[in-house]
């Protein structure tokens, strides 16, 4: 009976590495990834489809925003709850294993590749709360961590894998050119919660709108963000992708402001505010548009198909970089 394996799979140099490894004994591999708000699919879609792998992809957000209120391992130097997540994904990728009758579950990790979650204790922590430590394969570096059950019996050829450990990639590149792979994603996490700027941003939504829904996490990915008051908040547009989202985004009870005859921002406040934040927000709007700052200028604020004129003045900057999030 032929050996199956499920590839924990992100795309990048390491987990097609992995992949060879494992599909060079002859097992056969299907890829499993996950996409939520914080991190798209993107790079692993076209790396499985260039190298003939396999993909599943699956949107895990419900699970990962649980998680993420409360990770049991807390979180990095931002709002990246590494182990956590980890854990998350390996528990998923284990489930499916099960599911499918799959023999083990891999991945592209590198022993101390990566201090805060691949470390010895920390893939070891990973694999045994994920409830499936003794069928999670690393090939990179199984030579360096304990026999897993499908060394023991037979399934993988411990023999045949690999002892890499550190942040160096000199031995994956040479791995590279001994497969023939010539093309492979920069070995960057393209992951929102390690950026400090959406993570601000995160916090600040998870502490003043516990009622938030899914276009509120995509809305952090844009614009200048300004808190306005404990309840109401303001985005403010940079350029014209910018505005576009922002109007795409918005929904009904917002308010959409913009200045009248000058080029500028889409402003959005959602949940669109009461009368005091309406009028801060359109002079935020004010303060970024090319119009003059010492002078009035109407703005236009739009909620549920319903225009007002606003006569406002621009914002000082200073208070406006104040409210900045």
């Amino acid at each position: 009976m032929t050996t199956r394996a499920i590839a924990l799979f992100s795309g990048g140099l390491d987990s097609i590495l992995a992949f060879k490894v494992i599909a060079d004994q002859g097992i056969a591999v299907s890829g499993i990834t996950f996409e939520t708000p914080f991190f798209s699919a993107a790079k692993a879609r076209l790396t499985a489809e260039r190298i003939g792998l396999p993909l599943a992809v699956l949107d895990i957000t419900e699970e990962h925003l649980q998680m993420l209120h409360a990770p049991r391992y807390g979180y990095g130097r931002n709002m990246n709850p590494c182990i956590d997540c980890h854990t998350l994904m390996l528990r998923i990728a284990g489930r499916r294993m099960q599911e499918e009758g799959a023999d083990f579950v891999f991945t592209g990790e590198v022993l101390g590749e990566r201090p805060m979650s691949q470390g010895k204790q920390s893939l070891y922590v990973v694999a045994k709360n994920s409830g499936y430590a003794d069928r999670i394969l690393r090939p990179l570096s199984a030579r360096l961590l304990p026999e897993t059950e499908p060394e023991r019996s037979g399934k993988v050829d411990r023999s045949r894998l690999c002892d890499i450990q550190g942040r160096g990639r000199k031995r994956q590149m040479e791995m590279a050119a001994q497969y023939g792979i010539t093309s492979y994603p920069p070995p960057a996490g393209g992951c929102l919660l390690t950026d400090p700027i959406y993570s601000r941003r995160l916090r600040d939504l998870f502490d003043h709108h516990r009622d938030y829904e899914i276009r509120d996490i995509d809305l952090l990915k844009v614009g200048r963000h300004l808190r306005l008051d404990e309840k109401t908040k303001a985005i403010v547009g940079r350029n014209a992708a910018d505005n576009e989202t922002i109007e795409r985004l918005a929904k009904r009870g917002d308010a959409l402001i913009r200045i009248d005859s000058f080029p500028g921002p889409t402003v959005l406040v959602p949940g669109g505010g009461d009368e005091r934040t309406r009028f801060l927000a359109a002079g935020i709007c004010a303060r970024y548009c090319d119009g003059p700052s010492d002078r009035e200028l109407v703005a236009s604020c739009i909620r549920d198909g319903n225009a007002t004129s606003l006569r406002i003045r621009a914002a000082i900057p200073a208070e406006a970089e104040r409210l900045l999030i």
